[in-house]
């Protein structure tokens, strides 16, 4: 697979639609799984990271992930190519920069992605756009069975399936819904959201998951624990969450709308502005102006843009993407240059 073809349009979970996709940007799934008789990657000799990568991307193509699926190797990337995988979500920080043989099985619509000797065996992810966290879990549940109908999977009796990680443990899964939450940040609202979120037994991340931050205003809501309870119990715990924190959203914007809307208006087309004029900006500078504009188009303020083409800007400003673009490699100015560019031209100048 050309990653070139891939680098002017991003996943389809990113297309902007779905149940409550003003707020909810997509769902994902993960199950984390390894194989019986072999040690976990990290215990690995070269030859058995080698043994699970050959038989595990067979097996796992044989199992129907989704159309047009291919095995990709990591080892067979430079690092700009790595990179922009993690930046697509379509691999991790951990597998892109491991060792020795490992890859990624995705489709050609990017809604599965499995991650083939990572920090286990296994790591079958499923995305979808917005709040679709049910029909995620029917996915992946089914496409899980695919593959344990080809490979064995090490499971407990008292434990469940058995992962690298002890906090992996039980059901192997981590269920995520990534939101936008913009309102709820300028009315200084988000810590008393994210307060509220651990109380119920799950835990807030930025757009990267664990350890990044929630850049553009966007965080991602997912399981804290993986042991005692079933995989059906962490979706609908979390199915039960996510439309609370949707209404508190919803009433944050209106309140905004009501009482301060000259303000909003400005922020907004202040943002708009800069996006379609700056010659020059930065990665964290272009998410915060996208975040704003994403909240213009969604209360119907901006018109002529539509939800998915902010969506993809997300993705496609950031450096990897930048650079697969340009087709080099771009110093940190350069790449600022590119950037604004980019976002111009796909914008359109005022």
């Amino acid at each position: 697979m050309d990653l070139d073809k891939l680098a002017r349009h991003a996943g389809e979970w990113l297309r902007g639609s779905g149940v409550d996709s003003d707020i909810v940007m997509s769902c994902r799934i993960r199950l984390a799984r390894n194989v019986p008789d072999l040690p976990f990657v990290s215990r690995c000799t070269p030859s058995q990271k080698t043994e699970l990568a050959e038989m595990l991307s067979t097996r796992v193509l044989d199992s129907d992930p989704g159309e047009g699926a291919f095995y990709m190797p990591m080892e067979d990337l430079d690092q700009p190519d790595r990179w922009f995988l993690v930046e697509r979500h379509l691999v991790s920080k951990e597998l892109a920069e491991g060792e020795g043989p490992r890859g990624v099985v995705f489709d050609m619509r990017e809604t599965t992605s499995i991650m083939i000797n990572e920090e286990d065996h296994l790591r079958i992810q499923v995305f979808r756009s917005g709040f679709q966290l049910e029909e995620t879990w029917a996915t992946i549940n089914a496409l899980d069975e695919r593959i344990g109908e080809r490979v064995e999977y090490a499971f407990s009796d008292q434990l469940g399936y058995l992962t690298a990680c002890p906090t992996n443990v039980g059901t192997g899964m981590r269920a995520s819904v990534m939101l936008h939450l913009p309102a709820l940040a300028m009315t200084n609202q988000i810590e008393q959201v994210v307060h509220a979120v651990q109380k119920m037994g799950l835990v807030v991340r930025g757009l990267y998951g664990e350890g990044s931050q929630a850049s553009g205003n966007l965080y991602q809501v997912s399981n804290q624990m993986t042991l005692g309870k079933s995989e059906t119990e962490i979706v609908d715990n979390i199915a039960s969450t996510i439309p609370t924190i949707v209404t508190m959203e919803r009433k944050a914007r209106q309140a905004l709308m009501d009482q301060n809307r000259d303000q909003l208006e400005d922020k907004i087309y202040r943002s708009l502005g800069m996006l379609r004029s700056a010659r020059v900006i930065s990665s964290n500078e272009t998410m915060d102006h996208l975040s704003h504009l994403r909240l213009g188009v969604n209360l119907g303020i901006v018109d002529r843009l539509d939800t998915g083409t902010v969506n993809q800007l997300f993705i496609l400003t950031l450096p990897g993407h930048l650079q697969k673009i340009e087709g080099r490699v771009l110093e940190p100015h350069d790449r600022d240059l590119v950037r604004a560019s980019f976002i111009r031209e796909t914008l359109g100048e005022p």
